[in-house]
């Protein structure tokens, strides 16, 4: 709950006049709980999920962009998305939400704020960044982790029986691992907390980039290529493709832990390998026209 009565005294305590996004702000928040504005974080997941890998549906029914589709002998059925997006959404509900509601003692000790001032752009960026960063060096190890006999054989399987990965399968996983893979994702906030706004938009964007890597298609006009260091589906897809024993490409969103510690070793020599096929095609298709 804002402690200001109204605008004007919002900016009065503030010493200065409030923007329009911060009266907005104020008119939706400022009576109601900062327990109740945090529950929102469920809706926002369940909205994202939702509607964010829907494109990727008729695309995928289609075929329209069959040629960017990272394998293509495999296609799925309306009943095969369906299935993954109940299980999903049971998950979202018993396992996220819970979790979502138990955690809300520890938002209130490491001081995320719902009241003013909003945070400036640059401050949401620089979270942002040290939120991406943090998380995806601590899942890195986390994950390969999970690639271990036993974490492998008791929870990180169900997540890989997409071995060619749909959009709405990004977060279908054992409800362990759903727990386990939480920690790297609060594991930043809880670091540098700042507003609520910016822990949702941290919470919308790691879910964005999650079903973007899991769409099982590769995309030239999208704007992640020019991210630097930046993994992606395709990059992703080649985990999910070689499965159980994959021991490669274990990071979620950049691709330097598995440079530094060497667990891409077996991706660079596939994409050699491909490459090599594409160009031995070309000269041979090239030989048949002369």
């Amino acid at each position: 709950m804002i402690p200001y009565p109204t605008v004007e005294a919002a900016s009065v305590a503030l010493g200065r006049n409030l923007t329009w996004l911060e009266t907005v702000w104020f008119d939706y928040s400022a009576t109601k709980s900062h327990f109740y504005v945090y529950c929102h974080t469920i809706l926002l997941l369940v909205l994202v999920f939702s509607l964010v890998p829907l494109p990727l549906v008729p695309v995928e029914l289609t075929g329209w962009f069959h040629r960017y589709k990272i394998q293509p002998k495999v296609k799925l059925s309306v009943s095969d998305m369906v299935r993954c997006y109940k299980d999903v959404m049971k998950l979202f509900i018993l396992v996220v939400g819970t979790l979502q509601i138990v955690s809300y003692p520890l938002i209130q000790m490491i001081g995320i704020r719902s009241g003013l001032p909003l945070p400036s752009c640059l401050e949401i960026v620089a979270q942002l960044v040290v939120y991406f960063l943090i998380e995806d060096y601590s899942n890195y190890w986390i994950h390969r982790l999970l690639h271990c006999k036993w974490g492998y054989e008791m929870i990180h399987r169900v997540h890989h029986e997409y071995t060619s990965p749909i959009g709405y399968a990004s977060p279908y996983a054992h409800w362990a691992e759903i727990l386990i893979l939480g920690i790297p994702t609060f594991l930043g906030p809880v670091i540098a907390p700042g507003h609520i706004l910016t822990y949702w938009l941290w919470i919308a964007l790691r879910q964005i980039e999650a079903i973007e890597t899991h769409s099982g298609y590769d995309f030239p006009w999208s704007l992640t290529k020019y991210i630097p260091f930046y993994g992606g589906a395709e990059y992703h897809d080649y985990h999910h493709c070689v499965g159980g024993q994959s021991q490669s490409n274990f990071a979620s969103v950049f691709t330097y832990c598995d440079y530094i510690y060497g667990t891409d070793k077996g991706y660079r020599i596939h994409k050699r390998l491909l490459h090599q096929q594409v160009k031995e095609e070309a000269q041979e298709k090239k030989r048949g026209m002369n």
